[in-house]
């Protein structure tokens, strides 16, 4: 009978909340420059929360090979921008200027578009890029992650299947997200094994129906109304895109078990993922209305000191320079909106995904061996100079 163990998360919401908001204050006192750290420490620490056979995971990866990452992708980011502006400036076609008729108007509006395509295969780099660094910096057991070349083929690979995406109105998205993670999976390693991603892309249709129920609705009442002259249109609409939206959170959980359920690692080494859609929309619904509820006395209470600052303001009481503390009070009102967010939405959908992973075949771990060092996995430069794909 082969062993199975579980993962399991153990981070505490006011340690995780303090950290926030001591890595924000710093961040803001150092006018962002602190924020790789930040992240960094935040990484830290939710990983350490992470283990497997009550062995934690480990983040090795630091504040300064993130700075540093960032700095040589604005750079690059710089020039690449500047030359598909002087490309668009060569054909007649220029951002930052007024448009004085309709030629000219749609003219500019071709050339943002034309701008923003430019940048999607760096978006899709610094996703791949963003991964691989992640598991060159993640070990358990003393033994590292770690993840192959391959970003570039990954981001033209990505404009491919999303504009076969696009072309079919969604119906190929099942693909786009297998191909994909199949893609990245195959080249991920943990020491000298290698993930496999199996299954078949067909399979996460059964993730969509409640994307398809949405779009039913939406359509199918947008046509009732018609037939019938009445207002209950709106009403299609609207339940039609809750639904979708509903639709998609359902769709992306059952992707992730569905996806992790079919890896294997080394050959030998299963997982069984069972997160569940109602908990994930739990959280985010429940978190939501604490913080909204939260932030609104918070808010309350800061407008109440401003209004009061104001008034003595104009009355010649209150000194001028006390407009700073007008904005740190409203600085230190989203600073606590931020932390918030991550300890009552974030941290409890990482806990219950955590959670509910399990391995099997787990006695085959204690073969795999440690790897070399990898090097040449940069530091999120690009995830960070266009805000993708470096999140937690």
């Amino acid at each position: 009978m082969t062993r199975a163990i579980h993962a399991r998360y153990f981070g505490e919401e006011g340690k995780l909340f303090s950290l926030y908001i001591k890595t924000a204050l710093l961040t803001l006192l150092t006018l962002g420059i602190y924020r790789f750290w930040a992240r960094t420490r935040i990484r830290k620490y939710i990983w350490s929360a992470t283990s497997a056979d009550d062995d934690s995971f480990e983040y090795t990866g630091t504040g300064l090979e993130k700075l540093l990452g960032f700095l040589v992708a604005i750079v690059i980011l710089a020039i690449y921008l500047g030359v598909v502006q002087m490309l668009l400036f060569y054909f007649g076609l220029n951002l930052f200027t007024e448009p004085t008729n309709q030629v000219q108007a749609l003219a500019q509006i071709g050339a943002i578009y034309i701008t923003l395509f430019a940048v999607m295969p760096l978006v899709f780099f610094a996703q791949y890029r963003a991964r691989r660094y992640k598991l060159a910096r993640t070990r358990w057991r003393g033994i590292r992650f770690a993840m192959e070349t391959g970003a570039w083929g990954y981001a033209f690979r990505a404009i491919g299947y999303y504009l076969v995406t696009i072309l079919t109105l969604g119906l190929l998205w099942p693909l786009a997200t297998f191909r994909l993670e199949k893609y990245m999976a195959d080249r991920s390693w943990y020491g000298d094994g290698q993930f496999v991603q199996n299954g078949r892309w067909q399979s996460l249709y059964k993730g969509m129906k409640h994307v398809f129920i949405g779009l039913a609705i939406m359509i199918g009442g947008g046509v009732l109304a018609a037939m019938m002259q009445s207002d209950f249109f709106a009403v299609a609409i609207a339940v039609g895109y809750i639904w979708i939206a509903v639709g998609v959170v359902s769709y992306r959980v059952y992707a992730f078990n569905y996806l992790t359920n079919n890896k294997v690692l080394d050959g030998q080494v299963t997982f069984d993922a069972t997160v569940k859609t109602g908990e994930v929309v739990k959280n985010v619904i429940i978190g939501g209305l604490a913080i909204t509820v939260i932030m609104a006395v918070i808010f309350g209470i800061v407008s109440a000191v401003v209004t009061g600052i104001a008034q003595s303001l104009m009355t010649g009481g209150v000194p001028a320079t006390l407009i700073v503390v007008i904005a740190l009070l409203y600085g230190a009102a989203m600073l606590t909106a931020g932390g918030l967010g991550l300890v009552m939405i974030t941290q409890p959908i990482i806990a219950h995904a955590v959670n509910s992973i399990e391995f099997q075949n787990a006695d085959h771990l204690t073969t795999i061996r440690q790897r070399a060092a990898d090097a040449g996995a940069d530091a999120e430069g690009f995830a960070d100079a266009l805000d993708v794909g470096g999140a937690i």
